[in-house]
């Protein structure tokens, strides 16, 4: 129970990466705020699960875009739980395939807000309650886009998940001598709706034959990753990026 007493709030976490992240924290000792936008179900499911193990979860609503739905979701976790220990930023989302040439302002907006502006906004939050106490953990979620450009039709999702990472070692910069460390993990192709939303099965198929582990990763394996990240073993990781794409990208 390395996590006994945090309390660790989840972004996206209704399904895949964030729902294996919440139950991971729970079943680690954490105070899991499950946060949600639109799937509530998943959400719930997330607390069942968690309170069925004998954690301690809770969902939160909010679109991470909009920062008066950031600040209020914040101030709810800090309300029922006292402070934020661990935030694991992990919402986002393709929203869809789109070619550069053909995509619309709007669309690229709503893919920047969603994946880069949304990280922005609730790092800024949790620091609020971070800085302060002069303790906390950041783990933001980029891609393996983010280094390779992203599949055809996804430049601005692997634009923003690039942003991402630049974001999370010039934040480490900023607040690790605050106590506050900062990371960031890159999933590969990871088995999840994502690719059943914006992949064909040919395209997810190829995808896969490019990983010299042969397989798709789970959002088991990248949960676990965070939640090291999350832990005192990692107390010395600090701006770095963890790869999780079973040696599709090798440095």
């Amino acid at each position: 129970m390395e996590l006994a007493g945090k309390i660790a709030l989840v972004t996206g976490a209704s399904s895949g990466i964030g729902y294996a992240t919440a139950l991971l924290l729970g079943e680690r000792g954490a105070t899991v705020a499950v946060h949600y936008h639109a799937t509530v179900e998943g959400a719930e499911r997330a607390v069942a699960a968690i309170q069925k193990n004998g954690g301690r979860a809770f969902a939160v609503r909010a679109n991470v875009a909009v920062r008066e739905q950031v600040e209020r979701m914040f101030a709810e976790v800090i309300a029922r739980a006292g402070r934020i220990d661990i935030l694991v930023n992990n919402a986002g989302d393709l929203v869809q395939r789109c070619p550069i040439a053909e995509m619309s302002e709007e669309l690229w907006d709503r893919v920047m807000e969603l994946n880069l502006k949304g990280v922005f906004l609730c790092a800024k939050a949790a620091l609020a309650d971070m800085l302060p106490r002069r303790d906390g953990v950041i783990i933001n979620v980029a891609s393996i886009a983010a280094r390779q450009g992203g599949g055809l039709g996804a430049v601005a999702y692997a634009a923003c998940k690039g942003g991402v990472l630049t974001f999370s070692k010039g934040l480490a910069r900023e607040v690790a001598s605050s106590g506050v460390r900062v990371n960031c993990v890159a999933p590969g192709v990871i088995q999840t709706r994502f690719h059943q939303r914006h992949s064909t099965p040919e395209a997810f198929a190829r995808f896969v034959s490019t990983i010299p582990m042969a397989r798709p990763g789970t959002a088991q394996e990248v949960a676990e990753v965070i939640a090291f990240l999350a832990s005192p073993r990692s107390s010395y990781l600090c701006g770095e990026t963890i790869e999780v794409n079973g040696g599709q990208l090798m440095d």
